[in-house]
């Protein structure tokens, strides 16, 4: 069959059209990743979330790291620097609400323990547009730490438009929302749950005990926070062997250290986060 030029032209043309549509949906869902050693960042996008009569643009920071090296919450514990996200510069983009999933403790090498993610993690974003009829573009200046036996400072330049379309990035996205702790009350019912919260000085020194219902045999971890981000609480630490005492619970416990200068722990507002292998919940209580 014999074609003529403009007919070549054209074929050519939709050619050219169809092997550049593939990367063209990519980029919508991923911006590029913004390397430093050892770890790299970038921006993905998920579908609109809807909630009421309002609508939440979804996104999430993607961190990669090299085997062995890690990177902190937003409270890295006994030492370590939690993630800064700026996101000034965005466009259509009146609030953001930034999410973390349950972290892990880990020796920070000078005898206490940090808090933070091995390998691949994804922060999950809930942006409020200004306009909800539009695509928001965000942009997010990122630094953030990498750690394996020494700490390298990242700093990470993202930006991505985000079309409140469903992409590819959804189930990494949705896995990453899956994963934050759940926001219930004290001694909310359930297989995992933060029963009480109150502070002990019958040993002459204030520390917190936390006790935490959770299936024998399913293991545990506790952090505390306190209510900004200059207290340094302690990492809590098990008062007895995993096995429940007889009313069910697990007692935890840590000493009042770390307060900023003048700061009083009576009625200070704690959030404790408490992390199994399958489930993690958060909990305010006020400190009696």
């Amino acid at each position: 069959m014999r074609y003529a030029f403009a007919d070549l032209l054209m074929i050519a043309t939709v050619a050219l059209v169809c092997a550049g549509f593939a990367p063209a949906v990519q980029a919508q869902d991923a911006s590029a990743w913004d390397g430093e050693p050892h770890g790299a960042s970038r921006l993905i996008a998920g579908a609109t979330l809807n909630v009421g009569d309002k609508k939440l643009a979804r996104a999430g920071i993607e961190i990669h790291l090299d085997q062995g090296w890690k990177t902190y919450w937003r409270y890295p514990g006994d030492s370590g620097v939690p993630p800064k996200l700026d996101f000034s510069g965005s466009e259509n983009v009146k609030a953001v609400s930034t999410l973390w999933p349950a972290p892990e403790r880990f020796a920070d090498g000078a005898g206490g323990h940090s808090i933070g993610y091995h390998g691949d993690v994804v922060l999950p974003l809930q942006i409020v547009p200004d306009d909800a009829s539009r695509p928001s573009l965000l942009h997010v200046k990122l630094s953030y730490a990498v750690c394996g036996k020494l700490c390298v400072p990242a700093d990470a330049q993202l930006a991505l438009t985000l079309s409140g379309r469903p992409g590819t990035k959804e189930p990494i996205l949705a896995a990453a929302e899956a994963r934050v702790p759940r926001r219930v009350a004290l001694n909310a019912p359930g297989n995992l749950t933060i029963a009480s919260i109150h502070r002990d000085i019958s040993s002459g020194h204030a520390r917190v005990v936390v006790s935490v219902g959770a299936p024998e045999g399913v293991a545990i971890d506790l952090f505390a926070e306190g209510p900004t981000p200059d207290w340094a609480l302690p990492l809590p630490q098990p008062e007895q062997s995993p096995v429940a005492s007889p009313d069910g619970m697990r007692r935890y416990s840590f000493e009042l250290d770390g307060l900023p200068t003048g700061a009083q722990p009576e009625g200070a507002m704690l959030k404790i986060t408490a992390v199994s292998p399958t489930d993690a919940i958060e909990v305010q209580a006020r400190l009696d």
